[in-house]
């Protein structure tokens, strides 16, 4: 008896081990694969695509270059100032968002702009521990593999910003009729305002609470000195641990 337990746990030892490992593996991979592949749709897109009575999904995917710098700052303005300097956790943050929580009673995020990257593009919408466990594991990952040009890249293009609209230029084509690129910054903090619930709140239609938020962004986007914040962000990424491009003749 002691011998087919013991052949048991061995069987399963060497089963988890394996799937731990190919599970490891593959998610590698796919972050590898989406440092330089734009991905064809996230499972939030699925979704909200399956459940939605009528529209048609609106995601157009766009080059870091082809996004306006005004949008870039006030994505990290409002949700992760942290972003070139924090790998993937901002600790002070969650120190932070704790101690509201404590105070007020009520839920306050501390997601860095990476961790909406890995819960956007390889996890599923529903909440769990598991799920967050997960959520930790890609940001790591991530952070490890990508410079925080793509990460930005890669949350400006995939992040839910209205009905069925994802990324940057889609909401700029549906909201002010242009390209990502040409958005000026009222029209960048209008965008990233709603970001709390975009199928909510509207960007062409914003009440008090938007429209504070809205001044909140465009203050925070100067008191980053505007602009010129993006180079730690192109600095970060030249100095990325494993920026292959160093490695091309």
């Amino acid at each position: 008896m002691k011998d087919v337990w013991r052949k048991i746990k061995q069987f399963a030892i060497r089963y988890y081990g394996d799937v731990i490992v190919g599970f490891v593996v593959l998610s590698t991979l796919m972050v590898l694969i989406y440092r330089i592949v734009p991905p064809p749709f996230t499972l939030l897109m699925a979704s909200r695509t399956i459940v939605a009575e009528e529209g048609v999904l609106k995601y157009h995917w766009v080059n870091f270059k082809d996004i306006s710098p005004y949008i870039k700052v006030c994505a990290m303005a409002s949700e992760d100032q942290n972003l070139p300097f924090h790998f993937g956790l901002d600790f002070q943050a969650i120190d932070k968002a704790i101690n509201k929580n404590k105070k007020k009673r009520k839920i306050f995020g501390a997601s860095t702009i990476t961790q909406q990257v890995a819960k956007n593009v390889f996890l599923y919408p529903r909440r769990s521990y598991i799920r967050k466990g997960l959520e930790v594991y890609f940001t790591l990952l991530i952070e490890t593999l990508w410079t925080k040009e793509r990460i930005l890249e890669m949350y400006l293009n995939v992040a839910e910003m209205g009905e069925l609209t994802f990324g940057v230029d889609a909401a700029a084509h549906k909201y002010f009729g242009k390209s990502a690129k040409k958005l000026s910054l009222a029209e960048s903090s209008g965008i990233i305002a709603v970001l709390p619930n975009p199928r909510k709140y509207n960007v062409n239609s914003p009440g008090p609470y938007v429209s504070n938020r809205q001044s909140q962004i465009a203050s925070l986007f100067y008191s980053l000195d505007g602009t010129n914040y993006l180079r730690e962000i192109y600095v970060k990424s030249e100095k990325s641990l494993y920026d292959f491009r160093k490695y091309k003749k």
